[in-house]
């Protein structure tokens, strides 16, 4: 079983920021090759990081792979108490990966990662919209694209070349959902002043390893 999952955290200390990834790489090297993921990927943006993995441990957790990361960041208040890695709620994907021969890659791409600030009023019509999308199925776009939203902020990771699919690939029919969200008038949704004319930002990443680097 394959379980994506999205992490946001806020650096406190900056000045071991590198050192620690360094330190930490090996972990993640390792938990790959002993088959506890497929994919770690971690983007900034300003004092914020974002982080997606790929488990196949389902326990696993962001301070296992990355301790001495962890060590830097705030602590956030969540339901079990103070944590570095604050959960990001998954809402948008096109793909559910059903294996890990189904899901791994043919050839090494390139991981992306980019935020978007949702306006208070319209976060809501977002997540509606894009849940109904899901569950209708039949809307394509690249394979390993997932979104998550935590407060605001969503956080989209995706990987060039895309490979173009769908939940209900069986159908060939078209989408009618996205019609409704077209109606529902997309940009008025984003806060253009945080993220940006094309609605995401793109980020600059400071760690990524995948079964396929290895």
């Amino acid at each position: 079983m394959i379980c994506r999952k999205n992490y946001r955290a806020c650096i406190l200390k900056e000045k071991d920021l590198e050192n620690a990834l360094k330190q930490d790489k090996k972990i993640v090297e390792e938990a790959i090759k002993s088959k506890k993921c497929l994919t770690v990927a971690i983007y900034r943006h300003e004092n914020m990081l974002f982080l997606y993995m790929e488990a196949l441990d389902e326990e696993l957790t962001p301070v296992e792979l990355f301790p001495e990361l962890s060590k830097l960041l705030a602590s956030w208040p969540q339901r079990e108490g103070m944590v570095a890695w604050a959960y990001m709620y998954p809402i948008f994907y096109h793909a559910i990966p059903e294996s890990i021969d189904e899901w791994k890659r043919s050839e090494k791409k390139v991981r992306r990662g980019r935020i978007a600030y949702l306006k208070e009023d319209k976060l809501f019509s977002y997540v509606y919209h894009h849940k109904a999308i899901v569950d209708e199925g039949l809307l394509e776009g690249d394979r390993y694209q997932f979104i998550a939203l935590h407060e605001d902020v969503l956080f989209s990771y995706f990987e060039e070349p895309k490979q173009f699919t769908h939940i209900n690939s069986e159908s060939k029919d078209s989408s009618k959902v996205i019609e409704e969200w077209i109606k529902a008038d997309p940009e008025s949704h984003f806060d253009h002043e945080l993220s940006g004319e094309e609605n995401f930002l793109f980020l600059p990443e400071i760690f990524s390893m995948g079964a396929e680097d290895i």
